[in-house]
């Protein structure tokens, strides 16, 4: 089975702004990686720049046996990526389940299975993204990129700002998804110990390189690379 993602070589950044170098990695099908590493690193430009959002220089991306690498954003949708941006960027204006209906392709995720993924939206389907809290609008930004039944789910940060409790809700989600789905994941989050139980493999990143690679077991029992690498005591 071929790999959820490829990236070879990649070079990008924002007009002639180069914010990641040489990056090579790979996501195997149904497989999980978490993106690690300091603020400012290039994590968020690994997400954007997957989706087709950034400058490229040089290097390849495939999804699958096809090479995205000069599709658009649309196209990139279309054949199985989707994003859950930092920003959640949810629509306030619709209801929960206008939000899910919009973007919605058919596939094993339909509104009522991510509404047993996370039965707030169920309760609060009616009310507007606007009347939402944090916590319920990062679940909706996770369930509205599920209806569009990716093959890759990229979450940016998912976690950020959240109540404990409500960190502890979203992970469990997202670890049933990881064992209950089909569906690849690429985690980028400041939250190290929780990344890497969602995950099985890691990287981190520092100045737009890679510069670990390996199991995220691995990472996580590795304290000195932690504190090194990402900064913690």
């Amino acid at each position: 089975m071929a790999d959820a993602l490829s990236i070879d070589a990649l070079t990008a950044g924002y007009r002639d702004t180069v914010v990641l170098e040489r990056v090579s990695l790979t996501v195997g099908s149904e497989a999980a990686l978490a993106v690690l590493g300091r603020n400012g690193v290039g994590k968020t430009t690994l997400l954007m720049t997957i989706m087709g959002l950034t400058t490229r220089v040089c290097g390849t991306i495939s999804c699958g046996e096809t090479d995205i690498t000069t599709l658009d954003t649309h196209a990139r949708a279309k054949l199985g990526l989707g994003l859950v941006p930092q920003e959640r960027e949810i629509f306030p204006s619709l209801t929960v389940d206008e939000n899910l209906r919009v973007g919605a392709r058919p596939g094993d995720w339909t509104r009522q299975r991510v509404y047993d993924l996370f039965p707030r939206l169920f309760e609060r389907r009616r009310n507007y993204g606007n009347q939402l809290s944090g916590g319920e609008q990062q679940m909706l930004a996770v369930g509205r990129a599920l209806a569009g039944n990716p093959k890759l789910l990229l979450l940016d940060e998912p976690f950020e700002g959240l109540a404990p409790v409500i960190i502890d809700g979203l992970a469990a989600a997202l670890d049933r998804l990881r064992h209950e789905s089909r569906i690849a994941t690429i985690l980028v989050e400041q939250q190290v110990g929780i990344a890497l139980e969602l995950t099985d493999t890691a990287v981190v990143l520092d100045k737009g390189q890679i510069v670990w690679r390996g199991t995220s077991s691995d990472l996580a029992a590795d304290e000195a690379s932690l504190a090194t690498l990402v900064g913690l005591q």
